[in-house]
């Protein structure tokens, strides 16, 4: 007979205790906790000496595993596919999370409309009825008369459905609102995700189903449910973007079979997301040329360059503390190149306010855009213009040398092939490489050499 017991669950984390408390001593979230009855199997007097039945597997010497060849599958979306590794991975279980309204479902109902035309594909919505789905196909101009569409929470049918259409593909929309009828907690707990996710990547690896799973993000913007979610999962991509852009960034943070540097881009229009093949000249082309406080910059993202406009606006304080305001850069690095600045340059600026902004809403991470930042603040502060047609990359160290960057090359033929003239790099990086016709490249081994070229 099984024995029933309660305990609280956190619903933020998933940790347990038998008595309730207000803040949870793993994760530190307030009122989280909630109640939840679980069944315990009693296990019989005789049950102690019996042995567990033999093993099918054991273990084998690494050198005597056999490679094998693992199919991809191209979605016509070279940007998507860029993303994942270069197509979908049969048997791959891939999470996606982003904002409310950010494009989540439009992105993966192209897909589904795109794949269906050579494959058998299964969508399954939790969230909109087959009306909704019907309309945002119309929407999105796709053949859609080979889509199989199927509206149900209950993960028993959704089994059921599975087995009886044995699609090459499957999607979720969303597991938020997918729910085991053995457990008691509602649809969206942190059990429920467990439970739902664990079972749909038992289907995914033993059926050789690729499946999307679709999941809701916290206030913080990381993917509600628990951490484990995210480590069950062979790929979890990220979209980004911003209400008042129309452009859409696709991150890998995690994959299992390609490089999680790769992104994405994409813009929302009336006839659903089309991805930008040129990135660059999408940032670039709203710029003002020879304006103080604008510098670009040739940056990075997996496999791709990109040329991003840094803006810096210096204003002299009226108040005690100057402020240091940063978008798309971290603010910490902010400050710490703008000591570098004052230290190796020369330029006193505890009365100046500092305000930096990425064009475009992207997110700059590499170290290769230091440079850039700098003269940027070089520039509003002196309020004089850097040439429309240089571009900068380069590290800069705390004692203000410029240091190499990686890839060098890329980010060469990606200025050159935009038109700009001159590039300022470090040295250190020059050794060795194939310059592009067309493109100066000035090598620099500190900041004040780099300044001096910048101005001249």
């Amino acid at each position: 007979m099984a024995k029933t017991k309660n305990v609280f669950e956190c619903m933020a984390c998933g940790y347990e205790t038998p008595k309730w408390m207000g803040k949870c001593p793993s994760c530190g979230a307030w009122n989280q906790m909630e109640e939840k009855l679980i069944h315990k199997e009693t296990k019989g007097r005789g049950t102690l000496g019996k042995q567990e039945p033999e093993k099918s597997n054991r273990p084998v010497k690494l050198n005597n595993v056999k490679k094998t060849f693992t199919p991809r599958t191209m979605t016509k979306s070279g940007e998507f596919d860029r993303v994942l590794g270069g197509g979908i991975v049969n048997g791959s279980l891939i999470l996606i999370g982003g904002d409310p309204g950010i494009g989540k479902s439009t992105i993966l109902l192209q897909t589904a409309l795109t794949l269906s035309e050579e494959h058998e594909v299964l969508y399954v919505s939790g969230e909109e009825s087959l009306e909704q789905i019907k309309l945002r196909a119309d929407r999105l101009e796709e053949a859609s008369e080979n889509l199989n569409v199927y509206c149900e929470t209950n993960l028993y049918y959704i089994h059921d459905e599975i087995k009886k259409s044995k699609p090459d593909f499957l999607i979720i929309d969303s597991i938020q609102t997918i729910f085991h009828p053995d457990i008691t907690s509602a649809p969206g707990s942190v059990s429920q995700v467990r439970e739902c996710t664990q079972s749909l990547m038992n289907i995914a690896k033993g059926e050789n189903i690729a499946t999307f799973i679709v999941g809701h993000v916290t206030k913080e913007g990381q993917i509600a449910g628990p951490r484990l979610l995210e480590h069950m999962v062979d790929t979890v991509l990220y979209f980004e973007g911003d209400q008042h852009h129309t452009f859409r960034i696709l991150r890998a943070v995690k994959n299992r079979f390609g490089s999680t540097n790769e992104m994405g881009i994409f813009e929302m229009k009336n006839t659903g997301l089309k991805e930008v093949l040129n990135p660059s000249e999408i940032f670039l082309e709203e710029r003002s040329k020879n304006t103080p406080g604008s510098a670009i910059v040739a940056t990075m993202e997996g496999t791709r360059a990109m040329l991003v406009e840094v803006q810096a606006l210096v204003t002299p304080t009226h108040f005690h503390n100057p402020r240091r305001m940063a978008t798309g850069i971290d603010q910490n690095r902010l400050s710490l190149l703008m000591a570098v600045l004052e230290k190796s340059g020369g330029y006193l600026m505890q009365q100046h306010d500092a305000y930096i902004k990425v064009a475009g809403g992207v997110k700059l991470e590499e170290p290769a855009v230091d440079l850039s930042v700098i003269i940027s603040i070089a520039s509003s502060f002196k309020n004089k213009e850097v040439r429309g047609d240089d571009c900068f990359i380069g590290e800069v160290g705390l004692t203000g040398e410029v240091r190499r960057v990686t890839k060098i090359e890329s980010r060469l033929q990606e200025a050159a092939k935009l038109g700009f003239k001159r590039a300022i790099v470090p040295k250190a990086s020059l050794s060795g490489i194939q310059l592009p016709e067309g493109l100066k490249v000035l090598g620099v081994t500190d900041l004040g050499q780099a300044i001096k070229y910048a101005f001249n």
